[in-house]
């Protein structure tokens, strides 16, 4: 049985109607939505993720759990409207991506704060999916005042939904993402910027952009009206891992100017470590995956071909990515297989279908 079974998703946008898909996939019976934007909360409703409510009042009456999935600069406002319109028999949380200033803002006990730890660049609530937090952590913050029956349920409605939920202090949820998430945010905006505003002896950068720049600008230039409130929200906190990264960046500056071919070393090597520590949270064996990158023509069927050949000889495909290069030179597939013998094999069954196969290790 559902931990909950009136909830209301105030912000029907690509989180909150995936809360919804996902509740109902969970065995919630009533899931009503509300939006200010009537555009979002059509096309929730049509999508099935929350019945169509009038107006906020409507949505939220009755419901045992609210979640709030407003915009972070309107988050505190919208969280105190919900609280104003409902009863102490209703539990409300958010999922916005920092978590102190609403904290702050917002003193009723009935209030939970909440971050869950996935999404995409897609936005709008015609690419929601009820499968979004499945294996996602998703913070929780809980304070001395919280009612634990209330926490309880929240707990429970998060996990139903496929998450993992992690209880943790406003402040140091926001230290967290400000290094995990903002952080790369805005480094993957400089570095893009940097390319782009630069020539190379009359030679455009971004045309000679090979897969390096193409992985570590994947989230550069996401949607202004949502990362222009997290940057400026939680400004100290992404200004301080900026601070450390500067200081970072100075010793590499140093060691080049000196040669130091030692600390280079060290300092790949170290992350490299921390690469294999990352992923041993993906995969079982992180130190076993072999990476296979095939060449592969711009044409339909041939993706579903080289994974029902592979899937036929029951070799797994741990993680795989598609780099386009343009319709006449096709693009590159990268698989990741456990195991060197599984990768030779693997490679063995593509080449003979005409694919040139480069195997090496994830890690070195």
């Amino acid at each position: 049985m559902a931990s909950v079974e009136r909830l209301a998703i105030v912000g029907t946008g690509l989180i909150g109607a995936s809360v919804g898909l996902a509740a109902r996939a969970a065995g919630v019976g009533d899931v009503r939505g509300w939006d200010v934007d009537p555009a979002a909360l059509t096309t929730a409703a049509e999508r099935q993720a929350v019945d169509a409510a009038d107006s906020l009042g409507a949505a939220v009456s009755g419901a045992e759990l609210v979640i709030v999935a407003a915009p972070v600069a309107a988050l505190p406002a919208q969280v105190a409207a919900v609280l104003d319109e409902t009863s102490d028999g209703t539990t409300v949380s958010d999922v916005g991506s920092t978590k102190t200033p609403v904290t702050r803002a917002v003193s009723d006990a009935r209030f939970i704060g909440g971050h869950p730890v996935c999404g995409s660049e897609a936005h709008g609530p015609e690419h929601a999916s009820g499968g979004l937090f499945r294996g996602a952590t998703w913070f929780l913050t809980p304070d001395t005042t919280t009612d634990p029956e209330r926490y309880r349920m929240l707990h429970g409605f998060v996990a139903s939904v496929g998450a993992v939920p992690v209880a943790v202090d406003p402040q140091a949820h926001d230290r967290l993402v400000a290094l995990t998430s903002h952080l790369p945010h805005a480094l993957a905006n400089v570095l893009l910027n940097q390319a782009g505003a630069s020539r190379v002896d009359g030679h455009e950068p971004l045309a000679a952009a090979g897969g390096s720049l193409r992985d570590m600008t994947r989230v550069a230039g996401a949607n202004p009206r949502i990362w222009v409130d997290i940057f400026l929200d939680n400004a100290e906190a992404l200004a301080a891992a900026l601070a450390e990264h500067r200081r970072r960046i100075e010793q590499v500056e140093r060691a080049l100017a000196e040669g130091d071919a030692g600390f280079l070393a060290r300092w790949i090597g170290e992350a490299s470590d921390n690469r294999r520590r990352m992923l041993a949270d993906a995969y079982e064996e992180p130190g076993t995956l072999q990476r296979l990158r095939v060449h592969v023509p711009d044409r339909p069927g041939v993706l579903a071909g080289i994974t029902q050949a592979l899937g036929a000889e029951r070799i797994n495909i741990e993680d795989f990515e598609l780099q386009h290069l343009s319709r006449e030179r096709g693009g590159t597939l990268t698989l990741l297989v456990g195991g060197e013998d599984e990768a030779e094999r693997a490679a063995a069954i593509l080449e003979a279908q005409g694919y040139h196969v480069v195997i090496s290790p994830v890690l070195e």
